[in-house]
Order: structure tokens, then sequence, then C-alpha cells
């Protein structure tokens, strides 16, 4: 696991990139957030898609919900940036079209809209 601390527009965010699975389930999540946040101070993270199980993705799992939803209650704002032209269910598109028009959660192509997103310096 890499961890790079990225300064744009007054915000920092903890860009985290791995070839190998970080988050698995719930606790994996957890376990990820509060190290990026001891070790950074960030609250503020965007990691790469490659390193989230599949599952995530496959919104009957509710996996996503869980653990989107602990990420909110601890205040973390995350971006999952990469290549998410494989997924054709349309719940799944809908739901991230849906988090990339709010406050907290975003899905991004590249590491750098994926900081742009959470530094306020993108439009919806």
């Amino acid at each position: 696991m890499k961890t790079e601390v990225i300064k744009k527009n007054n915000t920092e965010i903890a860009v985290v990139s791995s070839e190998e699975l970080l988050i698995t389930d719930v606790q994996s999540a957890l376990d990820l957030v509060m190290t990026v946040k001891y070790e950074t101070g960030c609250t503020n993270i965007a990691i790469n898609k490659g390193a989230i199980v599949d599952d995530f993705f496959v919104l009957s799992t509710c996996l996503a919900g869980e653990i989107l939803q602990k990420f909110i209650n601890y205040s973390v704002r995350f971006a999952i940036y990469g290549d998410f032209s494989r997924y054709t269910s349309k719940p799944l598109l809908d739901f991230m079209y849906e988090s990339n028009k709010g406050k907290d959660i975003y899905f991004q192509p590249t590491v750098a809209l994926a900081v742009d997103k959470l530094s306020g310096c993108a439009k919806n």
C-alpha cells in the first residue's frame, strides 16, 4: 500500500494505491480508514478500485452500503478511482451517478478527478 497526501484548494487528500485488496469487508475498510487517518490526519481519502473486493460493486451484497455508511458516520469523505466501464448493472450505475452528485462519496475514472471532487474543485 502506498499513501500520498495531496493538498489542493486548502484540502488534504490521502491518495491510497495498492495492487493488493485492502477492502474486503466492513472491518478491513474501517481498519484502512483508521490507519490512513492516524498516519496522515486526512479525512478525505481516494483509493484505487483494484484495492476493493469485487463484491463491493454488487449492490445485492450490501457491502458498499455498509462500508460507505460507516465512512459517513466517521466523517470520512471517500473517492474510488479507476475504470468502471465493465459494470453494466443499472442500479450500480445509478448509485455511482447519484453519489457523484453528492458531497461525500465519489466514483471517478482518474486519481486527478477524484482529488478534484474531494477538494471541491470539480463541478458536479
